[in-house]
């Protein structure tokens, strides 16, 4: 008998297409979110599925929604401001929980803090369950698999390539923005350091064209050393950017000095909700119609050598993002995860069925 699946954030843009994704591989989740009326058309609309009132505001509210062994999947951000109350609620239920956030502070700290008290309840954390970073995980541990004990470093790189319009949802530039002032970190020399996001710069080759990537803390940082005892440099970089790349990159120092004035997080915080107020909710139908998603691994030997090279292409970010969340769901709720505290996604499904449920999601090597 499969588990019960809670959908929280169900009428967000993440959050309507992860509940599709669902009902499109025939689960039953129950919609949670804070607007009883747009759940209930939501509802009606993917076959007359359950809801519940959340709200963030009111923890209580979502710990209600969980029972031992449930299968939560929250949606809810910006993560850092708001996701605190589903990780305590799933923490405390002993629940299965999937996230899909790309902020790297909040996923830090889910791992080096969230973690032990999930391990304590039973619970199992699987936060960054989407583009962010599903791909750079399972391309780098493919490419780790593959390199063995020649491993010493390896690079993940993301991009997209066909956009057209807006290619962001509203709730993505919001968390983006409210992450700009955060501390970075980094893995180098074998543990985990604080570093600004975009202070460093790849150049890779994705999707047949020349990429530059600035770099970001993953959470493949914090996954994937376990995978591999030789490894000693991990790093993560995003072309998202385009013609803005090489000036962040030169200003990444002074974002991180800047992050430490006094009042500089809540300025960030007023900028995400006047960008938030000005753009649209989804992303430009032409993004969707022809996007797709490029990530690629390098693995590279102490000489510095490329032994290993793996390329991921998958479907625009929020398709992926949506279906990589209902595999996830379906699959815990039938037969759980493996192992309990905060888990990286090879670790909570292993290699092969990782591979094989990308691959479901249209994440296939290119």
């Amino acid at each position: 008998m499969s588990a019960r699946i809670v959908l929280f954030g169900a009428t967000g843009y993440t959050g309507a297409r992860t509940a599709e994704a669902l009902a499109a591989r025939g689960a039953a989740p129950v919609l949670a979110g804070r607007d009883p009326a747009r759940l209930a058309a939501l509802a009606e609309r993917l076959g007359g599925l359950q809801t519940a009132r959340a709200d963030v505001t009111d923890p209580a509210s979502v710990r209600a929604l969980l029972s031992r062994g449930d299968v939560l999947v929250t949606t809810v951000g910006p993560f850092l401001r708001l996701g605190r109350a589903a990780v305590d609620a799933a923490v405390d239920a002993g629940a299965v929980y999937l996230d899909s956030t790309g902020e790297p502070p909040f996923v830090r700290r889910l791992f080096e803090d969230d973690g032990r008290r999930a391990a304590a309840t039973g619970a199992a954390l699987v936060p960054a369950f989407g583009l962010d970073y599903v791909p750079g995980n399972l391309a780098a541990a493919l490419a780790l698999d593959e390199a063995g004990s020649r491993a010493h470093r390896v690079d993940v790189g993301y991009s997209v390539s066909a956009t057209s319009g807006q290619a962001f949802s509203r709730g993505t530039l919001v968390s983006l923005v409210g992450t700009l002032f955060e501390p970075g970190f980094a893995f180098t020399g074998g543990r985990l350091v604080a570093e600004p996001a975009g202070r460093r710069l790849w150049r890779f080759e994705a999707g047949g064209r020349p990429r530059r990537g600035l770099s970001i803390g993953g959470s493949e940082h914090l996954t994937l050393p376990a995978l591999a005892p030789t490894l000693h440099e991990v790093g993560v970089h995003l072309d998202w950017f385009g013609p803005l790349t090489g000036p962040a990159h030169r200003l990444a120092p002074l974002a991180g000095l800047a992050g430490r004035l006094p009042g500089t997080q809540r300025a960030a915080e007023r900028l995400a909700e006047v960008i938030g107020k000005r753009v649209g909710e989804a992303p430009s139908a032409a993004t969707l119609e022809r996007a797709r998603t490029h990530t690629v691994a390098e693995v590279r030997d102490v000489a510095g050598e490329v032994v290993v090279r793996v390329e991921l292409t998958g479907p625009e970010a929020y398709g992926l993002t949506a279906a990589l969340l209902a595999w996830g769901a379906a699959r815990a709720a039938e037969r759980g995860v493996r192992g309990t505290g905060a888990l990286g996604p090879v670790q909570a499904f292993g290699l092969a069925e990782l591979t094989a449920g990308a691959a479901e999601a249209g994440l296939v090597r290119a």
